[in-house]
């Protein structure tokens, strides 16, 4: 069965999936969704004998329909070698009474791994005798840069353009950044913050005179941000994999319902567990943590959609983020496909500000997310009992998920809380939370600290940044992006 996507704005004219990969987001502005999501159910007791590489090959072939199978195993196979620092790719550990799912132990120490090492090749075999070169143009609160940087690095007919909010990442994401080599990638700050990047990228998008531009040269763009459905896809792997992970140590029996607790700002990861749950996971509950940006938490208890508020610059950076794109894709199904409403409540989000989707939906949207939020106090105060207690490193961002977890109570079922970072890449926020004087220390001489006194290593991929040299350093506005772009087109495909 060949499954085809659409916008969610608008079901008229289908696209392959590798289609949708390619182009990224639709050109109404609308992210890409199946109706046949579901249609096919995963076989649980299958799963739950898979390794890591046979899961993804099941989901994918699930939903990416057009790719072969001969395709979709050289896909799995590149992204999921000895570039992660583990066979397991996201091994589950203990975490009290409840389990740790360790996304972070890809080439950048983020969850963004798990997608972005796949990402890369399923477009190339999307574009293989299409001619044309393409530019992923990505927004990022910290670790998909990075990420997608690592990914993207050296693809031939690619290149990559990444813009973060100045000052409001890591020393370390900056770093991770600010040094990758590599003739076909581009790296600018932006004066203001990720929700200014990342509307600013959609804007870029929909420019139809830049793309007939870049079109006269031979060049498309695309985006690597969780709104492109490859993106999206491979982190369905992982919430089976965590649940054949849980069959096989005896915590579950197939059939059994888990809890997620997933730290997210852009809603993408924790739309992976939702569209697991589609493909016939049994989800107990989806818990959406959230830092003081908690504009979802506010959401998901009211069904009001409020952007309207102060930012705030938290120690969870990755999730200082008002405006969740990929929460676009789960009002599509919340409305069983009304494309029309779908499009009022982005228009009205766009506005006014703000979006009411009614009791109706609310009460459709509560019986499968729960919510909650963490103060950057009680944050800290996380990540120190977790290590005098658990001697689990956990970073500001996994630490949010814990504090809301532990605060969550619980209805019998296993939890698993995801991690999304390894703690070293905010070694500086870690260390102070451990109750250790930070002043005057850069990110490495906290990062030495924290070696010394957990006795935890930090990932040579970290701790060699400091010998690394800075490549990039353009800064613009958020005005000027798109003619950034546009130059950057022009150097690399010239």
């Amino acid at each position: 069965m060949k499954t085809f996507y659409h916008s969610t704005r608008g079901n008229g004219e289908t696209v392959t999936s590798k289609q949708a990969i390619l182009m990224g987001i639709a050109a109404d502005g609308g992210l890409y969704v199946s109706d046949q999501l579901g249609e096919v159910q995963l076989d649980l007791a299958d799963i739950s004998r898979c390794t890591y590489h046979e899961t993804a090959r099941r989901v994918l072939g699930t939903l990416l329909t057009d790719y072969t199978e001969q395709e979709v195993d050289s896909c799995v196979k590149g992204a999921y070698a000895d570039n992660f620092d583990t066979p397991a790719i996201t091994p589950l550990t203990p975490l009290g009474s409840d389990w740790l799912l360790e996304l972070y132990h890809g080439p950048t120490c983020a969850f963004k791994d798990v997608a972005l090492q796949m990402l890369p090749r399923l477009m190339s075999k999307a574009r293989m005798g299409d001619g044309r070169n393409v530019m992923i143009v990505t927004a990022t609160s910290g670790d998909t840069g990075k990420a997608a940087l690592a990914g993207f690095a050296g693809v031939s007919g690619t290149g990559i353009t990444v813009f973060y909010p100045e000052g409001k990442v890591s020393d370390i994401q900056r770093l991770q950044m600010v040094t990758q080599p590599g003739e076909n990638v581009a790296v600018c700050a932006i004066r203001g913050t990720f929700d200014d990047a990342q509307t600013q990228v959609k804007h870029i998008f929909a420019d139809r005179e830049l793309a007939a531009r870049l079109a006269g040269d031979g060049c498309i763009l695309s985006s690597a941000n969780s709104i492109n459905v490859g993106r999206l896809v491979p982190q369905v792997t992982y919430y089976f994999n965590a649940y054949a992970q849980l069959v096989r140590s005896g915590a579950v029996k197939v059939g059994d319902a888990v809890d997620f607790c997933v730290p997210t700002g852009n809603f993408g990861d924790v739309l992976a567990g939702y569209y697991a749950k589609r493909l016939g996971l049994p989800v107990g509950r989806l818990v959406v943590a959230s830092n003081t940006n908690k504009v979802l938490t506010d959401f998901i208890e009211t069904g009001v959609y409020d952007r309207r508020r102060e930012f705030a610059k938290t120690i969870s950076p990755s999730m200082d983020i008002l405006v969740s794109s990929n929460l676009e894709r789960m009002l599509y199904y919340l409305t069983d496909g009304d494309c029309e409403r779908v499009t009022h409540l982005m228009g009205e989000l766009r506005e006014k500000g703000f979006y009411d989707i009614g009791a109706d939906l609310l009460g459709k949207l509560q019986g499968t997310f729960g919510c909650g939020f963490a103060t950057d106090d009680e944050t800290r105060q996380t990540i120190r009992a977790t290590w005098e207690q658990e001697g689990v490193l956990i970073d500001p961002h996994t630490a949010v998920a814990k504090c809301v977890l532990d605060r969550t109570e619980t209805e019998g079922a296993q939890r698993v809380c995801l991690s999304t970072a390894n703690p070293y890449k905010f070694s500086s926020d870690v260390l102070a939370a451990l109750g250790e004087d930070v002043s005057g220390k850069d990110g490495f001489a906290c990062m030495d600290t924290l070696q010394a006194i957990t006795r935890v290593s930090a990932p040579e991929q970290l701790s060699s940044l400091r010998n690394a040299n800075i490549l990039h350093e353009s800064v613009c506005n958020q005005s000027e992006m798109g003619a950034f772009v546009e130059r950057a087109c022009e150097r690399m495909f010239a």
